[in-house]
């Protein structure tokens, strides 16, 4: 049966149409105008004022100058390799720590949650971390980036919130047919918590694809510079010589092509995140109200 809306019904329903399609517009528009941008002629775009809806002067030489010098090459390599290396140790360190304190016969699981909100408000500061990291010798190493934020205090929350909805009765049963907690973790409560799992590695992995400020810190050797930092160099601190950019092109070139060089660096470093999210979207909400309540 069809529900008949009152007129503030109605007013609220067009209401919410008109601002989903401001804030569509919002979002979506500076992309565009980054795609665009970044495949329009280097001389147009530098000479064009106002709204931008369609490239201009279609090319994609400034796809072939980004993908034609090493150094961005190498730089996303890097930036794979961080989020693949960060993110499995973090969903592992956050499993482990989410599934201890949801134990209900861990007596000392309030204690330590107390300890671990705590680190959520305060925390040593950047110098005691630098220096911990390089008497661990870890500087100029990927674990300088990934070791220091294993886990994260908010996840851990949502994730120990997700594996205290399981049953207990599914633990009992399983350590009566002889199951250690190991087996109990990785066979029955991680399989029954994807949902939240697949959220967490969504956090994760966004979080290494986007961070600079780590690698800045604690890398030295360029080639193992993320893709995120030789973008800062070029967007921020305008050198487009970062990447080699410039080979054997004049001056003037490297200045032309310099617009259309950054808005195309910044559609490669974000595609990748793009092309993941979908297949991680549809566990979003199910997976973040699973760890948020408890009943």
């Amino acid at each position: 049966m069809r529900i008949k809306k009152t007129p503030g019904e109605k007013v609220f329903t067009v209401f919410n149409i008109l601002f989903m399609i401001i804030m569509i517009i919002m979002t979506l528009y500076p992309m565009l105008y980054v795609l665009f941008a970044s495949v329009s002629d280097s001389d147009a775009i530098m000479r064009y004022t106002g709204p931008l809806l369609k490239p201009i002067g279609f090319t994609l030489a400034a796809y072939k100058r980004v993908f034609q010098y090493p150094m961005v090459l190498r730089s996303l390599v890097n930036s794979i390799i961080i989020v693949l290396m960060g993110t499995s140790i973090n969903i592992f360190m956050t499993s482990l720590g989410a599934y201890v304190l949801s134990r209900k016969h861990f007596y000392i699981k309030n204690a330590m949650m107390v300890l671990i909100v705590i680190t959520m408000y305060f925390s040593g500061g950047l110098v005691p971390q630098y220096l911990n990291v390089k008497e661990l010798g870890m500087l100029d190493t990927y674990w300088a980036i990934i070791i220091p934020g294993a886990i994260s205090t908010w996840n851990l929350i949502i994730m120990r919130t997700s594996f205290l909805s399981i049953p207990d009765s599914l633990e009992e049963s399983a350590k009566l047919d002889g199951a250690k907690h190991i087996d109990i973790l990785f066979k029955i409560v991680i399989p029954l918590a994807m949902p939240t799992i697949a959220v967490m590695i969504l956090f994760y992995g966004v979080g290494h694809w986007n961070s600079w400020f780590s690698a800045m810190i604690y890398l030295k050797t360029r080639d193992k510079f993320p893709m995120q930092l030789i973008l800062r160099e070029i967007l921020i601190l305008n050198d487009t010589s970062s990447g080699g950019m410039q080979g054997n092109s004049t001056i003037d070139d490297v200045q032309k092509i310099g617009e259309t060089i950054k808005y195309a660096l910044i559609i490669v470093a974000t595609v990748p995140i793009l092309v993941v999210y979908p297949f991680l979207q549809k566990y979003f909400v199910n997976g973040v109200m699973i760890g948020a309540l408890k009943e």
